[in-house]
């Protein structure tokens, strides 16, 4: 693991609009609307403290651990290569850059320079890779994020409902609100829209590399009367346990659950 990696505009961005939205969130909404000493405000404002803190706990997780390298001792199992998708079975499973043998659902980052299990996209965000390791953190990064600014999102508009009057009179403060608003408001759609993604493909064992890649074989599948499914698919419950673990408690824990898969093999959809 290396902190150097939060040392990034993009990191220290993500890290510096957390902090503003937890302070606005606590003392302007929470504190206009019904008091931080009220029970009410105690508990919104506990409520919202954990998300972030998860938040936070989740982004470090992303940042700091590797998402995962391929053995040096790495070699392919000549007899499995061959239902990889490709003719010619186990060299067309070797990294162009990195001149070594790569397992199924691995990809090499132009930015990592190098090769990652499982690889979903590099995000300047977390200034890492979203691979195997990591995956799972992620996704529970946006699904905090997401349930924490819809929160907050909440408690500006009835902070707006109840102090609505006093803000008329006052045109700083109004501009300041609306600004807020447009912020939260756009800020819950765009993370809920990446949630909304990543639950999808999640749902489908896909990553989003394979998604983009599938859409040549479904679209071939289609034009010859055929039906696709993608060969990872085991089942809706199957493919959330493979991200998730198969833990329902630990589920939205954002520590790596590891399972059956260990990165290099992946149950098919032909062994279910």
């Amino acid at each position: 693991m290396s902190c150097r990696r939060f040392f990034s505009i993009p990191v220290l961005s993500v890290i510096l609009v957390m902090g503003l939205v937890y302070y606005v969130t606590l003392f302007v909404f929470i504190d206009d609307w019904v008091g931080l000493r009220s029970s009410a405000g105690k508990l919104n404002a506990l409520i919202f403290t954990s998300l972030a803190s998860l938040c936070i706990f989740s982004l470090s997780i992303c940042v700091l651990l590797d998402p995962g390298r391929v053995p040096s001792s790495y070699a392919p199992d000549v007899e499995n290569s061959s239902w990889s998708g490709s003719n010619n079975g186990t060299e067309a499973r070797k990294c162009d850059t990195c001149f070594a043998y790569k397992p199924l659902r691995t990809h090499h980052c132009r930015v990592c320079r190098r090769c990652v299990l499982k690889m979903d996209h590099h995000c300047v965000w977390i200034n890492n890779c979203v691979g195997y390791a990591n995956y799972k953190a992620f996704f529970l990064l946006v699904f905090y994020a997401t349930v924490a600014c819809i929160h907050s999102t909440v408690l500006l508009v009835c902070c707006v409902f109840k102090n609505g009057e006093s803000y008329a009179g006052n045109v700083p403060l109004k501009t300041f609100m609306v600004s807020c608003g447009v912020f939260m408001i756009g800020l819950s759609i765009t993370l809920g829209t990446l949630l909304g993604w990543h639950i999808y493909l999640i749902a489908h064992n896909m990553t989003t590399i394979e998604h983009y890649n599938s859409k040549r074989a479904l679209w071939l599948a289609r034009k010859s009367g055929q039906s696709y499914r993608h060969q990872f698919d085991l089942g809706v419950y199957k493919n959330i346990t493979s991200v998730l673990g198969s833990n329902i408690i630990k589920w939205l824990c954002p520590t790596f659950t590891r399972n059956t898969e260990d990165g290099i093999n992946f149950s098919a959809s032909r062994d279910s």
